[in-house]
């Protein structure tokens, strides 16, 4: 979840009211600040969480690994006051998903017995977490079930055509394997994808990522 306001959302009037409230009562349960290297974990799946992380600037990616070896990348994620292990902190659940910077970061780190005082203290407060996990809860569930209902050349071609709008919750990756692993497939049914929408004529394949040739082509296949 964002500490700052979403521009959508039920109390987002009262969010902004209380944008101020919202941030110093998070800032000061801060116990511990420090840096985190490229690929070391912020959080890591199956573990238990203990603290949560703020992380104002930077770009994080998001993972789950099934036993079976196999990867679901959600995608990258341009920090902006990005709050990490708020889910956890309510459910009492173990870590979903991996939590990894793929760049250095500075974060802070929540101390989450003074998160939970300060709740108790301020019930407010948990309107403005409530809003803003399920904002986040719908828009992963729109991903996996986009995922899980449509073929790989679809969901390639609606993460393109998407792209280009700038209006996905969360980015790519430059590399072709890792955006196998976001898309739930291997390397080479990936590739088939991107050939099978180079052949329709709506992108060209480039090294910095596919580049649309067709775009009114390429909004009806997504939009049929």
């Amino acid at each position: 979840m964002q500490l700052r306001t979403l521009g959508k959302g039920r109390f987002e009037t009262e969010w902004s009211q209380d944008k101020q409230l919202i941030e110093q009562a998070i800032r000061d349960c801060i116990c511990a600040r420090r840096i985190y290297d490229e690929n070391e974990k912020l959080l890591t799946q199956g573990e238990h969480v203990d603290n949560l992380y703020l992380v104002d600037s930077g770009r994080i990616s998001m993972g789950v690994t099934a036993r079976n070896g196999k990867t679901f990348l959600l995608g990258t994620l341009e920090c902006e006051q990005q709050l990490f292990g708020e889910m956890e902190f309510f459910t009492g659940y173990r870590c979903q998903m991996d939590i990894i910077p793929v760049e250095p970061v500075e974060v802070a780190i929540i101390d989450a017995q003074k998160l939970q005082r300060c709740l108790l203290e301020q019930p407010r407060l948990s309107l403005y977490f409530a809003s803003a996990i399920a904002i986040d809860y719908q828009d992963t569930v729109e991903i996996l079930s986009r995922r899980l209902l449509y073929p790989i050349a679809y969901n390639v071609a609606y993460d393109i055509y998407h792209q280009y709008l700038n209006d996905l919750p969360v980015d790519g990756f430059h590399k072709n394997y890792l955006e196998a692993e976001r898309f739930a497939t291997s390397d080479r049914v990936y590739r088939r994808a991107i050939k099978e929408l180079e052949n329709k004529g709506f992108i060209a394949k480039e090294k910095k990522g596919a580049r649309i040739l067709d775009l009114e082509g390429l909004r009806a296949f997504v939009e049929e």
